[in-house]
């Protein structure tokens, strides 16, 4: 849960509230060093040995959202010229029928549709396609992933709980405190959470993070089905109490094998999810949502607890209401603070760093790592 990255993102400009999200960013050393409004970069990217540009995508098919980066390397990481996020709910109801349902798939291949047609207008080269939680635990997982290549042309990969933690682990672990001996990540998604426990300092940027993880977990909870489980609309502090002692009890056996993470030099958690990222923006009280200004943001413990029980405070009106919120997370949102508070709990830690990467991230990087495109000379 998703180094040598340093990204830039120029991301299309849409009417969808999701993409918008996305927004743009340059990002050196995992610390936000500018900004610049959306925008198409009109092909002035770096080129290859035969002057070609490489573009390479990658789709994170969740259960709640879907994602996807288009991105050209860069003498040093890479730099993203399109993006899209649509919230899908994809996993909508299967925790009462262990099935995808139609309209559920439906949405999900429109959005997907969108991709593939992003993808073909940036000649992409190499892509990598994803499915997670949802597709996992659905008894129809894999007639949904056929009908996706019948109509949409895209070869949809279900993988497992281990690799998607380590994806997450890939496109965040950029953000870490370099000084720090101890890390705990997390990626809290819609229908699972992966956690992981990164041990030892980082050798250097360059270094791949996912051999720093000394012990991992997936847990079976997101917030859709936690929401879906407790309610999301109306939730009172003895729901959210409720929902955080069923996170716990899932934890255990992690906080059990990762006991002494807590404990080393520096310490921190490093969270990437909507859940943080609308805290962060909460916290900095954004009228609207920049990721400049959130993606490698600092909060302290008090700084989280308060922007939790600020929204613990709100009803669904006024979180629907906020333009860092939206609508279609107004019921999830809180969910995602318990599972946040859970993790809080087991590890506690003066400092989160917040993230606004994570998993396309994690596979745009194996991509170009396997492809070789850093090695000296390719990109001048």
């Amino acid at each position: 849960m998703r180094d040598e990255s340093a990204a830039a993102v120029s991301a299309r400009p849409t009417a969808d509230p999701q993409t918008a999200r996305e927004g743009s960013r340059m990002v050196t050393g995992g610390r936000p060093i500018e900004s610049y409004p959306p925008r198409y970069d009109g092909g002035r990217h770096e080129t290859g040995r035969h002057g070609r540009r490489d573009a390479y995508a990658a789709l994170d098919l969740g259960t709640n959202n879907c994602r996807l980066l288009i991105a050209e390397p860069t003498p040093n990481g890479f730099r993203v010229i399109d993006a899209f996020s649509r919230i899908v709910r994809l996993g909508e109801g299967l925790g009462n029928s262990n099935r995808l349902t139609e309209a559920a798939i439906e949405r999900t291949v429109e959005a997907l549709r969108i991709c593939r047609g992003k993808m073909k207008s940036r000649a992409v080269a190499r892509s990598k396609v994803i499915a997670t939680e949802a597709c996992r635990l659905a008894v129809n997982g894999a007639e949904f992933v056929e009908r996706v290549r019948a109509e949409v042309g895209l070869d949809l990969e279900i993988v497992d709980r281990q690799t998607e933690a380590y994806l997450a682990v890939t496109g965040c672990a950029a953000l870490a405190d370099p000084r720090a001996e101890s890390v705990v990540i997390f990626d809290i998604g819609g229908g699972s959470t992966e956690i992981a426990w990164l041990d030892g300092a980082a050798a250097n940027p360059s270094t791949d993070p996912t051999l720093r993880i000394r012990a991992w977990d997936s847990l079976p909870v997101g917030v859709v089905t936690l929401a879906e489980r407790h309610g999301g609309t109306e939730v009172t502090r003895r729901t959210f109490e409720g929902m955080v002692e069923e996170v716990g009890d899932l934890i255990s056996p992690f906080a059990i094998r990762a006991a002494a993470a807590a404990t080393a030099p520096y310490f921190h958690l490093l969270g990437t999810s909507g859940t943080v990222t609308t805290l962060a923006a909460m916290h900095l009280r954004l009228a609207r949502y920049e990721r400049r200004r959130v993606d490698g943001l600092w909060m302290n413990d008090g700084e989280v607890s308060d922007a939790i029980e600020d929204l613990l405070d709100t009803r669904l009106e006024q979180r629907a209401d906020n333009p860092c919120i939206g609508r279609d997370r107004a019921d999830l949102v809180l969910a995602g603070c318990a599972i946040l508070e859970a993790i809080r709990r087991v590890f506690p830690s003066e400092r989160l760093r917040i993230a606004d990467r994570g998993l396309r991230e994690g596979l745009l990087m194996n991509m170009m790592r396997e492809d070789g495109v850093w090695r000296r000379g390719r990109y001048r």
